[in-house]
């Protein structure tokens, strides 16, 4: 049984991971008769949203703590993320990772990437293991590998930013998965569009496939 290593920046749109591609993700996996482990870094939250009216709220969040919501408690320290005992790894989006996993929220092309997420990438496209990416993740790997081939939908800002970061976009709508070959790294957009549940599902369906046909 193939084995994904589900990669989580927190818990909700706005400060964390996306909830919906999150979940949508592990069921694909399942669904698709491969298995999953959760991992998220043990680091401070960039910053607390309260979701019902945007505002920031004055407390402090664990990116781990807080994926774990998700994971149900069934979750590990991205530390203890032994790559080899797996054959690819898949990034769901949300705001979380442009702004725990990265910059990107706030300097855009000049973002930085942090040290665990940079070293999981790396390595990955190292051994050659599938690597995937929804919604605003792709960014984390245009940063890190210069000349990807990534899409995130169809928003200008972003893919300037990915053009200007060197890497290569392609215009999608929803469910579409782009492919880049020389790195095995999968794209989609999920709610880089306007999109609905049923859509994000689409999306995390389509490119947990499209993984699982290149192992």
């Amino acid at each position: 049984m193939k084995k994904f290593a589900v990669i989580l920046a927190g818990c909700g749109v706005y400060d964390g991971a996306e909830i919906h591609e999150a979940v949508m993700t592990l069921y694909a996996i399942e669904k698709n008769g491969a298995a999953y482990e959760v991992f998220a870094p043990d680091i401070k939250q960039y910053h607390v949203k309260n979701h019902l009216t945007g505002q920031d709220m004055p407390e402090e969040r664990n990116v781990l703590i807080e994926s774990a919501r998700i994971a149900r408690g069934n979750i590990k320290s991205l530390t203890e993320l032994d790559i080899r005992s797996f054959d690819a790894v898949i990034f769901p989006g949300g705001f979380g990772v442009a702004k725990n996993f990265c910059t990107f929220a706030f300097e855009g092309e000049n973002c930085s990437v942090n040290p665990q997420i940079a070293g999981l990438i790396r390595e990955v496209v190292s051994l050659r293991k599938p690597l995937g990416a929804l919604c605003i993740s792709p960014v984390l790997l245009v940063k890190l590998l210069g000349d990807v081939k990534v899409t995130i939908g169809q928003d200008a800002g972003t893919i300037q930013a990915i053009r200007n970061m060197g890497g290569q976009h392609v215009e999608t709508t929803h469910g579409e998965v782009v492919i880049d070959e020389k790195h095995r790294i999968f794209t989609t957009p999920c709610y880089m569009l306007d999109a609905s549940v049923t859509q994000i599902a689409d999306g995390a369906i389509n490119i947990v496939k499209k993984m699982l046909e290149s192992m």
